[in-house]
């Protein structure tokens, strides 16, 4: 294999550069060539093609977002559009792909795979930590520490003013932003898609926690399944005994520099995924279990769900008591 292509799709998350960057070096390092793709799988259908150079990565290390740029493509989603992406691949001699995402980035290239017989591997960047097959994605660490950094601030608002506080965090289909965050923060209540939220009985909680404390935070995970922050404290509202406010922090989870944690997982994962390639290894996730770097089948990456750590959830109820 002597030419690489590397792309991000899907959310962006802090650390796919430095993803990238270990992809382009380790390619390099191999004598092979490293393209980028720009815009995910739409640039992939354009020729949006660009040669890497270890000059081209420096100082990208520390940047959040994605320098290859993201994009959603309802073309890729039809057999022609992504016929149309495996013959610009031939056409610009790409042997291999680095695919950098989550669940969405893997299901597209499993069947790139599987129609045209494109040799790639999966690298887990999003925010979600939602995959099977690694204990971490990269960028979970800095949106963790992002939302956190967050609650801290909202907290002393909270205290001054004697509110409550519905905090939602990113999280459509997994609680491991809301549950880590919540017991970061010292949060009083943690609502997450895994578990079902008793509203009458988190209604009694907060009554008699008015009693003895006067402001809460509640960690609230987007996909929970009451609708959110805002429908969850619409049905509280009236008799909890809080004055309470709303916030949403969205995007501000995905952006900013990653962690050094996530830095290092990413160059990590983009190494391994480079030496993956030129083994003959395809359609694996580049995973982390226990420290270690290991190799899952893409299909199962989604396929099977990842399990919420019962001990953090049960630490979780026991401190907000």
């Amino acid at each position: 294999m002597k030419r690489i292509g590397v792309y991000t799709s899907g959310g962006d998350a802090p650390g796919m550069n430095a993803c990238v960057r270990a992809v382009v070096r380790n390619g390099l390092y191999n004598g092979c060539e490293v393209i980028g793709i720009q815009h995910g799988y739409e640039g992939m259908i354009e020729g949006n093609f660009v040669d890497l150079s270890a000059r081209s990565v420096s100082n990208i290390i520390q940047r959040g977002g994605t320098i290859l740029r993201t994009a959603r493509s309802e073309q890729f989603r039809t057999p022609e559009g992504r016929a149309r992406a495996a013959a610009q691949l031939e056409k610009a001699g790409i042997e291999g792909l680095v695919a950098i995402g989550g669940d969405g980035t893997f299901q597209g290239v499993v069947r790139l795979i599987e129609e045209h017989g494109v040799a790639a591997i999966g690298v887990p960047g999003t925010i979600d930590n939602d995959l099977f097959g690694t204990d971490f994605t990269i960028g979970y660490d800095t949106a963790v520490n992002t939302a956190m950094e967050a609650i801290d601030k909202i907290r002393d608002t909270a205290a001054s003013h004697d509110r409550l506080f519905y905090v939602e965090v990113m999280g459509r289909d997994a609680g491991f932003i809301a549950l880590d965050v919540g017991i970061s923060s010292g949060a009083e209540y943690v609502a997450i898609p895994e578990t079902r939220t008793n509203v009458e009985a988190l209604r009694e909680y907060l009554e008699n926690y008015k009693k003895v404390k006067s402001s809460a935070i509640i960690i609230v995970a987007e996909g929970e399944e009451e609708g959110g922050a805002f429908s969850l404290a619409e049905k509280i509202k009236d008799t909890a005994g809080y004055d309470y406010r709303v916030c949403v922090l969205g995007h501000i989870q995905r952006g900013g520099s990653p962690s050094a944690r996530d830095r290092i997982l990413a160059s990590r994962m983009g190494l391994a995924a480079v030496d993956a390639l030129l083994e003959g290894q395809t359609n694996v996730m580049v995973g982390d279990i226990h420290g270690k770097i290991a190799y899952t089948p893409l299909l199962e990456t989604w396929s099977q769900r990842k399990a919420l750590d019962k001990d953090l959830w049960r630490l979780a109820r026991i401190l907000s008591t």
